[in-house]
């Protein structure tokens, strides 16, 4: 089993954003990047478990320059066998789909695993476009995936209910909450990732389809007001007269 798992690098959480160039651009300075949440606990963790299960090879891919290669060491010392890392920056997430599809087709995977999203931009795009583009089965959000020879069995939540679904392979998935468990790498992972090979690959043309016009922070969030809970007047009236709903 060939599998090829879509990793991307997203600001820490507790990192402070910012903007340059009239807003028009992030501000990396001093922001610490992490493997993108979805991709790492969900996707690369359940195609570590398929490979540990059935056999096979993991190989990760990322489209980023050469300061993306902490963020592929840390999913290398995880467990993924190899990395591969298109070496262009993203745009947009077409532009990035076009790029790990075109390097998939000429690859024979068997599976193509993303996160749902990344938690800097929440598109939930990406896989879908790699789907269209290598003209595959492509289920996204599933939250279970099972494999009985070359056929998937999937669970997804849809509204009302679970949906379980079954495709044949070779198909692309997004993997969402249940899909599989955070591992930790130890310290073994983390010196066996300092020599697993990292493949740098030239991108393909493709053409930009979108362009970041302007960023905006969100509204500042207004004091809080604390009511005596013997008040009731007093809260009334604000409710009244203050309070908006969103």
């Amino acid at each position: 089993m060939k599998i090829l798992v879509c990793i991307s690098k997203s600001p820490d959480t507790t990192s402070k954003i910012a903007f340059t160039d009239n807003n028009s651009k992030f501000d990396e300075n001093g922001v610490q990047y992490i493997v993108n949440p979805y991709d790492e606990w969900y996707a690369l963790v359940r195609a570590l478990e398929i490979k540990e299960s059935s056999g096979g090879n993991v190989t990760i891919i990322t489209v980023g320059n050469a300061n993306d290669e902490a963020v592929i060491r840390k999913a290398l010392a995880i467990g993924a066998d190899e990395a591969v890392r298109v070496d262009t920056d993203p745009t947009d997430a077409y532009y990035t789909a076009m790029q790990i599809a075109e390097y998939a087709k000429s690859n024979g995977f068997d599976l193509i695993l993303a996160g749902k999203e990344t938690i800097n931009y929440n598109g939930s795009q990406v896989a879908g476009m790699i789907a269209e583009a290598m003209d595959l089965p492509f289920i996204s959000l599933a939250s279970k995936l099972d494999i009985n020879g070359s056929t998937l069995t999937l669970e997804r939540e849809i509204a009302g209910g679970l949906q379980v679904v079954d495709v044949n392979l070779p198909a692309v998935v997004s993997c969402a909450k249940g899909m599989a468990e955070q591992r930790i790498p130890n310290m073994r992972g983390i010196m066996a990732a300092r020599t697993k090979p990292l493949n740098v690959i030239a991108p393909v043309a493709i053409e930009n389809l979108t362009e970041f016009v302007a960023y905006t922070m969100p509204a500042t969030k207004s004091a809080c007001k604390m009511i005596d809970p013997n008040n009731m007047d007093e809260l009334v009236e604000l409710l009244h007269n203050e309070a908006k709903v969103i």
